[in-house]
């Protein structure tokens, strides 16, 4: 059994910043990519951004110089800072991680998600 823990969400005036946090834990053997996807109303989740086990980064192209994103593998642990938030970018944030378990299975794992809301 694996588990996805999102934290950090809440409300923040545009131009504010927050930090998302992801913790994984459960069966482990290794985490490969993990990323932070986000969902607004009346739309499709989108990626945000990714990070390796190698610690190589992606980022949609909305959120490039604004968010940075990081993980601590010691810890199981993906965050995502978001500075110079936008109302744009309020949404629910899910938490992402491709995963390998102690018994062998590879699959995708998600968080159940944080909501963030930017007002104007």
């Amino acid at each position: 059994q694996v588990q996805l823990v999102e934290s950090g969400g809440g409300l923040v005036q545009a131009g504010g910043s927050l930090r998302l946090s992801c913790a994984a834990s459960g069966s482990i053997f290794r985490i490969n990519t993990m990323g932070w996807y986000r969902q607004a109303p009346g739309k499709q989740r989108e990626l945000v951004a990714s990070i390796t086990s190698g610690s190589s980064t992606n980022y949609a192209d909305s959120v490039k110089g604004r968010f940075t994103i990081s993980r601590d593998n010691a810890k199981n642990t993906v965050y995502l800072q978001m500075n110079s938030l936008k109302p744009e970018d309020t949404a629910v944030y899910y938490c992402n991680g491709q995963i390998l378990t102690s018994v062998g299975y590879l699959q995708n794992y998600w968080g159940q998600g944080t909501q963030v809301t930017v007002s104007s």
